[in-house]
């Protein structure tokens, strides 16, 4: 280590760092094309594909937060029965058309909504914190997806499931928050 002089070793161990905890989280998210944040914007219910009970409940609430944080000043959410945990009550279709002409009548722009796959504590003696989400921004007058992503994330045992899905979120979000 002769050559290497104390701010490079700290440069080395920082990206070392870097590397090790870019390997938690996955994120795959499309460019927001024209998307704007004054525009009126929905949140409506996330199907649940996990064996963990509310879980688009949880994602719902969370990312209605950070886009409301992110200045998404005119966010409505769905006032209507949003039970789309797929395991017990069968497919979510019905319950998103039924949201999406809610939010028709409503006036509403932009629908954000999407699933969960993973909302979990791994098994095993760490018992890591681990999250997986699909989010699609639905134009609400044709009805297409406009953008989506999807994205992945696990912890480190002491962290939290709610922290884990926060940051999530939030990083599949961001492309939104930056019009």
């Amino acid at each position: 280590m002769k050559g290497l002089r104390a701010g490079n070793i700290y440069r080395l161990i920082g990206a070392m760092l870097l590397a090790v905890l870019a390997g938690c989280s996955t994120i795959d998210a499309g460019h927001a094309p024209g998307l704007s944040k004054t525009d009126n914007w929905a949140v409506l219910p996330m199907a649940n594909y996990t064996e963990t009970p509310e879980a688009g409940k949880r994602a719902e609430s969370i990312a209605q937060s950070v886009l409301q944080q992110d200045g998404f000043a005119n966010l409505w959410q769905y006032p209507g029965d949003n039970d789309t945990d797929a395991l017990l009550n069968g497919h979510p279709n019905a319950a998103r058309a039924k949201a999406l002409a809610w939010a028709r009548k409503a006036g509403v722009r932009y629908a954000l909504t999407g699933s969960v796959q993973e909302w979990r504590y791994k098994v095993g003696v760490d018992g890591e914190p681990v999250a997986g989400l699909t989010f699609d921004v639905i134009d609400v007058s044709t009805g297409k997806t406009v953008w989506s992503a999807t994205g992945s994330r696990s912890g480190w045992s002491r962290s939290s499931l709610a922290g884990v899905g926060q940051t999530l979120i939030r990083q599949l979000l961001a492309p939104l928050a930056q019009r």
